[in-house]
């Protein structure tokens, strides 16, 4: 039911899709990311530590803490959703929290409450609930990584 695709095994469109979705720092990365394909349906939660692709159906909670959650063009998604950063290209029925950021591109559809640090909202997307800006969520992830970044700088011998 789920596999890990990397843009290389991928269909020369299915590759396509994935690299306008991630961020060119995600995609140069070894990063894994998991991907629900658009004949599939899930009912239930979906929780996990690696990046996730969705083009199919879902109804449930979807618990990316830290990672980030892509809803494909053919996607529809009916779930409340936590994740560190949510781009949306196709239909989402619920409330989002990220810690970081969240999109909605030109065709995506959000009709919920969303909670997050950036919000970007593209023309031609449909957004119906209300915005929640929240800092200290990505306070706190930037806090981290400055003192991991500190840590890491440092040698004794």
């Amino acid at each position: 039911m789920w596999s890990k695709k990397s843009a290389d095994a991928m269909s020369p469109r299915d590759a396509m899709n994935l690299r306008e979705a991630m961020s060119p720092l995600d995609v140069a990365g070894d990063r894994d990311t998991g991907w629900l394909g658009s004949s599939l349906r899930v009912k239930g939660d979906i929780s996990g530590t690696e990046d996730l692709l969705i083009d199919g159906l879902v109804e449930g909670l979807i618990q990316l803490d830290g990672r980030r959650l892509t809803v494909g063009p053919t996607a529809k998604v009916t779930a409340d959703i936590n994740a560190r950063d949510v781009v949306v290209y196709g239909y989402v029925k619920g409330n989002v929290r990220a810690k970081g950021r969240i999109e909605i591109k030109k065709d995506g559809s959000v009709v919920g409450n969303l909670t997050t640090a950036q919000i970007m909202i593209e023309d031609g997307a449909d957004f119906k609930g209300s915005i929640e800006i929240d800092r200290s969520a990505a306070e706190e992830a930037d806090k981290n990584v400055l003192s991991r970044a500190a840590g890491a700088g440092t040698k004794s011998i």
